[in-house]
C-alpha cells in the first residue's frame, strides 16, 4: 500500500460521531441487523428512501465481468489499491502535480464504480488537472468506463499515471460494511446521503492538499439540480456542473470514472478472505450485479446457513437478505422481543396541539415486568 493511501472510517463516521459497530468475526452477526431493522430491506439498486435522492438503478455494465478465478500476476492491480482485506473504507491521493503547484486554476471530475452490486466496495474517484489542460486530457483518449473494455481502462489509467506532472487524482473505497452499517443502522443513512458525503469529502481533501479547483464536473447521483445546489452550498466559490451522464461529456469525469473502475476491479480480483475460506469460496462472484447470472450462482452457492457470507457481501441489499431468508437459519434476537414488549414512549414528545398516541394499558404496564426479576 502506498504511504499516501490512508485507511480509515467513511467520513461519515467522523463527522456525525456514528456508534454504529461493525461485525468482528461471524457474517451471522451482520445478519443480525437485518433482523434487528424495523423496515423492509432497501432494493437492489437501491431504491428511493425518506430524505434522499433517488437515482435510477443503473444496469449492470456489459463488458469484462469478473467471471473467471484471477490468477496471481494474471491481472494490473495499481499499486494504490491494498492488498489486505477490504474491511475498512480506504482514500488514496496522488502527489500533487507540478502545474497546479502555483496555485494555477484547476477542473475537477467526480464519478464512482460499484453503486449498484450487491458485493465488494463502492470505489468514488476524482481527477484534476489546469484548466488549459482540458482539451488535452481529451486528446488522450478518456470516457466512459463502462463503454470501455478492461485492457483499455488499464492502458488509459496508466496513462493518467504517466502524466502525473499535470493530471492528479484521489479515490475512496467504501467498504461493504461501513455501506452495510449506514443503511442498516437505526438511523439509516441512505445509500444516495453516503454517495454525496464522499463526493463532498474527495472535493474537500483535494483542497486542502492546496490545489486551486476553480470548476467541478459530477455524474448525478438523483435530480442534478438539487444535487448541484447542495454543492453549491459547501462550495461556493467554485462553478459547479451536475449532469447525467456527465462521465460521457466531461473528459475530467471520464477519468475519474477510469480510476474508480480500474481500483473496484482490482479490489474484487485481489480480494482476500479474511475469514480463511480460501479453500472452500472462489472469486468467481461475476460483476456483482444482481442481474448477474455469475452473480446469482456464486450467492446460491456459497452461502453458509449458520454464518452467512463473508465481510465481501453488502447485508442491506435485498437480494442477499432474501437467500439468508430461504437457505439460512433464522435469528431470534431476545433483546428485541423485550423492546417489542415495550411501551411506545414517542407520545411523550408529542407537540402540545398533537394528540398523543394511544396506548393500551397492558401494554404499557408489560414494560415494568422486568421489576419482577430484581
Amino acid at each position: 500500500m502506498s504511504d499516501s493511501t490512508v485507511v480509515r472510517p467513511h467520513a461519515l463516521f467522523r463527522s456525525s460521531q456514528c456508534t454504529s459497530k461493525m461485525p468482528q468475526t461471524r457474517s451471522a452477526s451482520l445478519r443480525s441487523a437485518t433482523a434487528r431493522s424495523s423496515t423492509p430491506p432497501p432494493d437492489d439498486s437501491p431504491p428511493s428512501q425518506v430524505n434522499s435522492l433517488s437515482p435510477s438503478p443503473s444496469p449492470p455494465p456489459a463488458l469484462s465481468p469478473l467471471d473467471t478465478e484471477p490468477l496471481p500476476g494474471s491481472y494490473f492491480h495499481p499499486s494504490h489499491v491494498p492488498i489486505t482485506p477490504c474491511t475498512a473504507s480506504w482514500t488514496h491521493h496522488t502527489p500533487v502535480p507540478a502545474a497546479l503547484a502555483n496555485g494555477e486554476k484547476a477542473c475537477l471530475g467526480v464519478d464512482e464504480a460499484g453503486r449498484g452490486p450487491v458485493l465488494g466496495p463502492m470505489v468514488y474517484a476524482c481527477a484534476y488537472m489546469p484548466l488549459d489542460k482540458k482539451d488535452e486530457l481529451a486528446a488522450l483518449g478518456m470516457d466512459d468506463s463502462k463503454v470501455l473494455k478492461e485492457e483499455q481502462r488499464d492502458e488509459l489509467f496508466k496513462l493518467m499515471e504517466s502524466h502525473g506532472d499535470w493530471i492528479g487524482w484521489g479515490v475512496h473505497a467504501c467498504s461493504p460494511q461501513d455501506i452495510s452499517g449506514c443503511m442498516l443502522r437505526r438511523a439509516k443513512h441512505s445509500l444516495n446521503a453516503l454517495a454525496h458525503d464522499t463526493t463532498i469529502e474527495l472535493i474537500r481533501e483535494t483542497i486542502a492538499r492546496g490545489i486551486n479547483v476553480a470548476e467541478v464536473y459530477v455524474d448525478t447521483v438523483g435530480p442534478p439540480a438539487s444535487y448541484a445546489a447542495k454543492l453549491q452550498t459547501f462550495f461556493p466559490g467554485i462553478r459547479i456542473t451536475v449532469a447525467k451522464k456527465a462521465d460521457s461529456l466531461y473528459p475530467c469525469v471520464s477519468a475519474a470514472s477510469i480510476a474508480a473502475k480500474v481500483s473496484r476491479d482490482a479490489a474484487l480480483k485481489g480480494w482476500k478472505w479474511v475469514e480463511g475460506v480460501e479453500k472452500v469460496f472462489t472469486r468467481r462472484f461475476g460483476s456483482g450485479y444482481p442481474s448477474d447470472p455469475n452473480t446469482v450462482k456464486w450467492l446460491n452457492e456459497h452461502v453458509d446457513p449458520v454464518f452467512g457470507y463473508p465481510r465481501l457481501m453488502r447485508f442491506s441489499w435485498s437480494t442477499c437478505v432474501k437467500i439468508l431468508e430461504d437457505k439460512a437459519v433464522g435469528v431470534v434476537w431476545p433483546a428485541d422481543e423485550e423492546e417489542e414488549e415495550g411501551a411506545d414512549i414517542r407520545g411523550y414528545f408529542a407537540k402540545k396541539d398533537t394528540p398523543a398516541p394511544s396506548i393500551p394499558r397492558d401494554t404499557l404496564l408489560s414494560s415494568f415486568k422486568h421489576l419482577s426479576r430484581v
